[in-house]
C-alpha cells in the first residue's frame, strides 16, 4: 500500500527530539520554523509516528538510545500510511462551500485532500494562496482533541502552515479554544505546529508554543532524496541533472516539487520585490506603476495570492542574509515589510482589484526598504 516517503536528513534534530521525548522533556505544544520545503510537515509527521510507535525505545537493543521508529509495528504501519486514527494533520484548504462547515465536513475534506497526496506517492507541493486554516478548521481541530485516544495511548496533531490560520470577526470562541488548547493541551497529546513565515503568526499563538528551527538538508541527504524511486518519477527528464538540482533545492527538498504555478509565483514574487526596490525616483515609480498595471491581467486570484507568499518568502531570505552580514536596520526594516504584506495579503480574501492592491503594496514596501 501506498506510504509516504522516507524523511531525509534532519538527523541531529530528529536525534534530539527522540532524546527528550525518552526523557520526558518533549514540550506538548512546538513550533517548527524553516524555510519553505525544507521538510517541516514532513519531520513533524515522522515525530508523529515515533511518539505513536510502541517499540521506538526497545526495538534495537543494539542501540543505546534509539532515534527512528521501528517501522514495523501496527502503528507505524498506520502512521506511515496515514491511516492511523491518532495521528492528525491538518493543514490549508480551500475554503468550504457551507461557510459554517461541520466538523465531519472538515475531516472529510482533510481525508480526500491527503488521499491525494498518499496517490501521488507521497509527494506534495506547497498550498495554494488562497487556501487556509479557516474558524471551521479550527473548531475541527478543538473537537477533535476533546476526544480520547482510539488506537494509541496518546494523539498527535500536526498543523501545517499554522500562519494560515484565519481569524474572522465574530469567531472569538473558536480561536480562543485553540489558543487554550495549545497552552494546556490534554495529557497524552502532542501539537506540532510548522511555519515557513513565524513572523506572521499570532503572537498569542508564539507565546504558547516552544520553537524549533528546521535548517536545509545536506547535500548527502539531497542525493538520497533524488535517488527515491518516486522523486525520480516526479521530475522526469529533469532527475539526471544531480548537481543542478540540489543548487536549486538550496537544502529544501520541497522547492523541486513544486509545479509550473509555484516557478511562476517566484518569478512574479521577484518582479514585486525589483519594484519595491526600485529608488524613490520617476524612474523607479514609473516601473512600480508598470508591475501594479501588469499584476492579475490575465491570472486568477489563487495565482496572486501565491505570489504575495512567495514574496513573503523573498523577505525572509533578505532578512536572515542581512543579519548574516550584521545589517540589523535592513533586517528590521525588512521584518516591518513582511508585517504590511501580510495586512495586504488579508485584503487578497476580499474583492479588491489586484492591480490597485499591489500598486499600494509597491508603494509602502517601497518606502519601508529605502529607509537608511
Amino acid at each position: 500500500m501506498m506510504s509516504l516517503r522516507p524523511l531525509f536528513g534532519h538527523e541531529v534534530l530528529r536525534h534530539r527530539l527522540a532524546s527528550a521525548h525518552r526523557a520526558g522533556r518533549l514540550p506538548s505544544s512546538l513550533l517548527l520554523t524553516g524555510p519553505r520545503g525544507v521538510g517541516k510537515q514532513r519531520l513533524a509527521l515522522w515525530l508523529g509516528q515515533r511518539l505513536l510507535c510502541s517499540e521506538a525505545d526497545a526495538w534495537d537493543a543494539g542501540v543505546a538510545e534509539p532515534v527512528e521508529p521501528c517501522g514495523t509495528c501496527a502503528h507505524c504501519r498506520y502512521a506511515l500510511r496515514l491511516q492511523h486514527p491518532d495521528l492528525h494533520w491538518f493543514f490549508p484548504r480551500p475554503r468550504l462551500k457551507d461557510g459554517d462547515a461541520s466538523a465531519e465536513d472538515v475531516r472529510a475534506d482533510l481525508a480526500e485532500a491527503i488521499g491525494e497526496r498518499m496517490e501521488a506517492d507521497g509527494l506534495w507541493s506547497a498550498a495554494s494562496g488562497l487556501d487556509a486554516l479557516y474558524v471551521a478548521t479550527s473548531r475541527a481541530l478543538v473537537q477533535t482533541a476533546a476526544k480520547r485516544p482510539a488506537m494509541a495511548s496518546r494523539a498527535v496533531f500536526v498543523i501545517g502552515d499554522a500562519e494560515r490560520m484565519v481569524s474572522q470577526e465574530g469567531a472569538d470562541q473558536a480561536a480562543n479554544a485553540f489558543l487554550k488548547l495549545l497552552e494546556e493541551p490534554p495529557a497524552g497529546t502532542t501539537l506540532i505546529l510548522t511555519s515557513s513565515e513565524p513572523g506572521a503568526l499570532l503572537p498569542t499563538i508564539r507565546s504558547r508554543v516552544v520553537t524549533l528551527r528546521v535548517a536545509p538538508i545536506g547535500p548527502e541527504a539531497m542525493q538520497a532524496f533524488l535517488r527515491d524511486e518516486a522523486v525520480h518519477a516526479h521530475l522526469g527528464g529533469r532527475a539526471g541533472d544531480t548537481a543542478a538540482l540540489i543548487a536549486q533545492a538550496g537544502g529544501a527538498p520541497g522547492r523541486l516539487l513544486e509545479d509550473a504555478a509555484g516557478v511562476d509565483a517566484r518569478d512574479a514574487a521577484r518582479h514585486l520585490l525589483d519594484a519595491a526596490l526600485a529608488p524613490r525616483a520617476p524612474e523607479g515609480d514609473a516601473l512600480r506603476t508598470l508591475v501594479a498595471a501588469s499584476t492579475g491581467v490575465s491570472k486568477a486570484r489563487g495565482a496572486y495570492a501565491d505570489a504575495l507568499d512567495a514574496l513573503s518568502a523573498l523577505l525572509h531570505e533578505r532578512i536572515r542574509d542581512a543579519l548574516d552580514r550584521s545589517l540589523e536596520r535592513h533586517a528590521r526594516h525588512c521584518a516591518m515589510a513582511i508585517a504590511t504584506l501580510e495586512t495586504y495579503k488579508l485584503r487578497t480574501q476580499q474583492n479588491v482589484t489586484p492591480q490597485l492592491l499591489t500598486a499600494a503594496l509597491l508603494d509602502d514596501l517601497a518606502d519601508l526598504l529605502a529607509r537608511p
